[in-house]
């Protein structure tokens, strides 16, 4: 049995779809429905339901899946240790994100750990939080980074960093002029909120009535960009981390103002499958993360004030 067709059947076990599976580890179509007809002869059973769209595993191919996947993570651990013993540390980094997680934040992180390491090929993806655990629980990517994380079953959790919660209004907001507030300053402010179905969102609510303080929600969207542009157009006033603002401080569209008397924060975390040991390459991936870690408000400041608003303008559109 060869390795190389493992690792192609579980991608495309992972993908549910052979094109999709072939475009992941750069092979054709044809010889990754090659690969997966060959396990099937030699272990005498089907392993894929090919009538379905996408395709389904049979009952064989499940408890292949799962043995195939041991058989992958030991090879890579020992792969790996054998490249540490010569410090060079190559591979596949997979991760996936929350969109608010910030596309510069990210892409500092990843221009940094390719200058010292070149031959690690960086994949990140940005998905719905839901999305970003089952990513990591059916190995599609190597870990996840998350808000509101949790940590328990088949996940484990590493703490990453806190971002404070500020009030943000429209730049000719009456509120706006003000760089500190307590929440009960805006008791009864038409709001704009994040989907019920998003952790944040609960714990807004929760902190919200806390503090004694009732909103008027008159819209709800399901990602922090399409709060932005409503509150710019003059919709409302939300509650967001802080460093998801910056860009929008510089432009002079919206203004984030501080609240006193309360320590609201949203924590990110790296989120991975508890009983997987994370690649050597991931690791370093991992440490680098937790070791040099900038605070996003003044990073993102620096480098928009550094590289004109220009910039801020092409980020924005």
């Amino acid at each position: 049995m060869h390795l190389k067709n493992v690792e192609i059947f579980c991608e495309v076990a992972n993908n549910r779809s052979f094109s999709k599976a072939a475009k992941a580890i750069h092979v054709s179509q044809s010889s990754a429905s090659q690969a997966v007809q060959s396990l099937e002869e030699r272990l005498g059973v089907k392993l894929i339901n090919r009538s379905t769209r996408p395709l389904e595993l049979t009952a064989a191919g499940q408890v292949f899946l799962s043995g195939c996947r041991d058989i992958l993570d030991r090879f890579r651990q020992i792969e790996e240790s054998l490249k540490t013993i010569q410090d060079d540390v190559t591979g596949r980094i997979r991760i996936s994100a929350i969109y608010s997680v910030g596309l510069l934040s990210m892409e500092r992180f990843v221009k940094k750990f390719h200058e010292q390491y070149p031959g690690i090929e960086i994949q990140l993806s940005y998905s719905h939080p839901d999305d970003v655990y089952d990513h990591v629980l059916q190995d599609q990517v190597d870990f996840g980074l998350l808000s509101f994380p949790r940590d328990g079953g088949e996940i484990s959790c590493l703490p990453w960093q806190n971002q404070e919660i500020v009030l943000v209004v429209p730049a000719d907001h009456p509120l706006a002029n003000q760089n500190e507030l307590t929440p009960s300053e805006i008791n009864g402010e038409p709001f704009i909120a994040l989907s019920a179905d998003l952790k944040i969102r609960r714990k807004i609510n929760r902190w919200l009535k806390d503090a004694g303080v009732q909103v008027d929600i008159t819209h709800t969207f399901d990602d922090i960009e399409n709060v932005k542009r409503a509150i710019e157009a003059g919709a409302g006033i939300s509650l967001l981390p802080h460093p998801t603002v910056v860009r929008e401080e510089v432009l002079g569209t919206l203004k984030a103002i501080r609240l006193m008397g309360v320590q609201w924060v949203r924590p990110l975390g790296i989120v991975h499958r508890r009983h997987k040991q994370l690649s050597i390459a991931a690791q370093r991936f991992v440490e680098m993360l937790q070791n040099d870690f900038v605070d996003d408000v003044s990073m993102v400041n620096d480098h928009y004030r550094a590289h004109g608003r220009q910039e801020a303008v092409n980020s924005n559109s």
